[in-house]
Formats: structure tokens, C-alpha cells, sequence
């Protein structure tokens, strides 16, 4: 019998490869599945560029698609290719490992790694689900919101449920613990995988199950989403 079409989530990778190389290997993505990486694909981390790579490499084997981050949007503005970006703010908040992993040039970014970055989403919904990086202002429609909340406003972990009973997925607040928060109608999957402790995590939004690996290249799950009712903003 086929394999049901899955739609997994994929936290902020923030340049860490060998934790999305190891969580890809883990999840196996294949025709029919559709992956939601929430952004902050770029920045911190130690290779940027390999990330993208391997993000590239996905699209031959299933749907991808990508939400535009925070960090994301200062890389595309540092570049002419978005609202312009402070190139020292950018420099201090990662932006320098970025361009190590370029080989510490600019001008060695292909522009076949920018151009896949803008078109990345400013969210994305479903039947079951709102994706989005950063969180929502209430009360305003998914169409209207703006850039601010979209990419860079920081969740509480007692936002309300969305007007639509869907279950909203997000990132950007990076849970010092390691596991996903869950709260009343929300998950955030951003578990700061490029510190020490760290994880990458991976969500099946139809299994509740949850995938995780490191920079060290370990591996933990699958587990039910049910089991993580705490988290740390």
C-alpha cells in the first residue's frame, strides 16, 4: 500500500547543515510529501551556502516550500533583492558566518541561491494549518498582516487560537529547552539548533510526530507531539 502524502515542518535551520542533512535522512522525504521549512534558513550557523544546497536538492525528491524569515530578509536586503538591510546589524547577528561559508566573499553567493530565497512566502495556510515564521497580530487577516509581526515580533506562548480553528505552526522564538512549545491552538518548533544543546526539530502536522537531530549529527524521535506541553521563549 502507498505511503500516505505527508506535510512536515522543518524548524529554523540557521545555517546548521549537518543537522538538516541527518533530519532529512531521518524524515526521507519522497514524492508527495510537501516540506515547510519556517525560515531563517541563513545566519549563525556554520554553512549557509550547504544548507541552501541541500534545501535545492529536496525540491528533485518532493514539494518544498519556504517562509521568509527575519534573517533571511536582511540576507536578500544586504543584496539589493529586498528592503535594504543595515549590513553591519546583519554582519553582528550572523550574517558574518553567512559569507564564511561563501569562502568569506560576497561576491561568491550565486544568485541562483538569492533568487531561491525570494521566493520564499510570507505564510502559508492550509485546510488543517497556518504556517508562518515569527506570529500573528490578532485580529488582523492573514492577507493584511505586515512584516513586522510576520518576521520579527516574538511570540508569548499565550497568543489565542485563530479566528479559523487552525492550528498555527510558527518559529523564530528559539526554545532554549530543545522541545516545542504547545499551547492552545499553537506550536513553535524553532529549538535553537545552533547552540550547543540545541536541536533541529521536524513536525508532521497530520502524525503529531516529531523529528529532531543536531549539529553533532544525533538523531531523537519520532515522538508524539502530545508529550511537550512546556516550553522556553
Amino acid at each position: 500500500m502507498p505511503r500516505s502524502r505527508r506535510t512536515i515542518a522543518i524548524g529554523d535551520v540557521h545555517g546548521c547543515d549537518v543537522a538538516l542533512e541527518r533530519l532529512l535522512d531521518a524524515i526521507g522525504p519522497a514524492a508527495g510529501d510537501t516540506l515547510i521549512f519556517l525560515g531563517d534558513l541563513c545566519d549563525r550557523g556554520p554553512d549557509t551556502k550547504r544548507v541552501i544546497e541541500l534545501i535545492l536538492a529536496a525540491r528533485a525528491k518532493c514539494d518544498v516550500r519556504v517562509i521568509l524569515g527575519n534573517h533571511d530578509e536582511m540576507m536578500l536586503g544586504v543584496f539589493g533583492r529586498h528592503a535594504e538591510c543595515d549590513l553591519e546589524f546583519w554582519w553582528g547577528v550572523g550574517g558574518a558566518e553567512t559569507i564564511e561559508s561563501y569562502g568569506g566573499d560576497p561576491d561568491q553567493v550565486p544568485a541562483g541561491h538569492l533568487d531561491f530565497l525570494e521566493t520564499a512566502l510570507p505564510y502559508l495556510e492550509t485546510d488543517s494549518t497556518i504556517f508562518i515564521h515569527a506570529d500573528l497580530k490578532p485580529g488582523v487577516p492573514l492577507e493584511l498582516q505586515d512584516a513586522d509581526w510576520l518576521r520579527w515580533k516574538k511570540i508569548t506562548g499565550d497568543e489565542p487560537p485563530h479566528p479559523s480553528g487552525k492550528r498555527i505552526v510558527c518559529g523564530h522564538s528559539s526554545q532554549k529547552t530543545g522541545v516545542p512549545l504547545v499551547w492552545d491552538g499553537w506550536v513553535c518548533i524553532d529549538t535553537k539548533v545552533f547552540d550547543e544543546d540545541g536541536w533541529l526539530t521536524a513536525l508532521d502536522v497530520a502524525a503529531d510526530e516529531v523529528v529532531q537531530a543536531n549539529q553533532f549529527g544525533e538523531v531523537r524521535g519520532p515522538v508524539s507531539l502530545n508529550v511537550f506541553t512546556s516550553g522556553d521563549v
